[in-house]
């Protein structure tokens, strides 16, 4: 088992399915984040050369399946990575419905396992499990659930399941099964890792503590004899100069006040996710030391759960940040920025094409028109790349 760095990456975007803005904490900014705003999003990272896009789960979400759907014909190359809930749905239907968007979409589907963090909300789907059992009914979940999208005929009696001759009569296109991602910081998170998944992924905590889980993934899994692939989820804002991308961050939250970021900690500490707490932890909801390492900014934490940490600067420096993790072991990246089109634009103009991407990323020089080239000058001047000297 090798412990190199990955020679190629993957990077992702995110479909903010659970509201939009310029600003976090208020309404100011809000838009709205109907089907057309989520086109927009898609067909914007399908354009620039991301791999594909990151659906949020959740009661605060649209529902990832139902968008993904309607987005996957408006689409030529992007993949959806989609959520599965243990517990919330049985291994059975959700395999046919992984195989029949696997099949409609051409192989473009990606899985997303989610746990579920937040008591309340599980108790209001009905899910009445301990952090222990959500955790042994995902590991029953995909134990079933990847044997069948492989074709098997499977019968298991488990604590959680009791199913007999379960089979799919349509398989999927990507074979045994779509590639299935998956977050747990927690030890029980970690097992049914090293148990069961393809890639393991983490949000972005300082590079030191992301080697830290690395490591202890990576032996986890190979003490079951297999070998995962990692990646991380982080917000990003990106300027042409540094200067530029501080303002944009401190901007993004001048809405938030203290009372606003008391209300959300509160909910954040209710959660019994380890990877939750490890995000509050770098913030300790104080907004006067949010940069926790160089480049890498705790802001959006404060009122947003999961995701909490920005790679901040001008695109040398976010290169910068993304090699190091790359250096890692990470492999994938799962990024978004608020708004989140505008932000899609900038990196993928003043990061993405610069980065050793393992899928193909349009190049300017590849462009056709002779664009990208700005708006014509006096209606016949095509601009250069400097204003001429007056």
């Amino acid at each position: 088992m090798s412990n190199t760095a990955p020679d190629r990456i993957n990077v992702l975007w995110f479909l903010p399915t659970h509201g939009d803005s310029r600003y976090l904490g208020t309404s100011i900014g809000g838009r709205s984040v109907d089907l057309n705003y989520l086109k927009q999003v898609a067909q914007a990272a399908d354009q620039l050369g991301y791999f594909g896009v990151l659906i949020p789960t959740g009661k605060s979400c649209e529902d990832s399946w139902i968008v993904a759907s309607a987005l996957v014909p408006l689409t030529e190359k992007l993949r959806y990575l989609v959520a599965v809930r243990p517990g919330l749905i049985p291994p059975t239907l959700a395999a046919r419905m992984t195989a029949t968007l696997d099949r409609l979409s051409n192989g473009r589907l990606l899985i997303n396992v989610v746990t579920g963090g937040d008591p309340v909300e599980n108790k209001g789907d009905g899910i009445h499990l301990s952090h222990a059992e959500r955790y042994e009914i995902t590991e029953e979940f995909l134990d079933i659930y990847k044997r069948i999208l492989a074709g098997e005929t499977v019968s298991a009696k488990t604590n959680q399941y009791d199913i007999e001759d379960a089979q799919l009569m349509f398989p999927p296109v990507q074979q045994p099964h779509p590639p299935i991602y998956f977050g747990g910081s927690s030890e029980a998170g970690i097992k049914v890792a090293a148990k069961t998944i393809d890639k393991y992924l983490t949000w972005g905590e300082p590079p030191a503590d992301v080697a830290e889980k690395v490591a202890a993934v990576r032996k986890a899994a190979a003490t079951e004899g297999r070998e995962v692939s990692f990646g991380i989820r982080l917000h990003v804002i990106v300027r042409e100069t540094a200067a530029e991308a501080w303002k944009a961050a401190d901007d993004l939250i001048k809405y938030v006040d203290d009372t606003t970021i008391a209300a959300a900690q509160k909910v954040f500490a209710r959660m019994d996710s380890v990877g939750q707490s490890r995000m509050s932890r770098l913030h300790g909801g104080q907004r006067d030391k949010l940069e926790i390492s160089p480049n890498l900014w705790a802001g959006v934490g404060l009122v947003r759960g999961g995701a909490g940490t920005a790679l901040v600067g001008d695109p040398d420096q976010v290169k910068a940040r993304i090699e190091e993790y790359r250096e890692i072991g990470i492999d994938t990246f799962v990024l978004s920025g608020y708004p989140h089109l505008e932000e899609a634009w900038r990196f993928g103009e003043l990061v993405l094409p610069n980065l050793p991407t393992a899928h193909p990323v349009p190049r300017r020089s590849a462009s056709i028109n002779t664009g990208p080239f700005g708006e014509t000058i006096a209606n016949d001047i095509r601009p250069g790349l400097k204003a001429s000297a007056s």
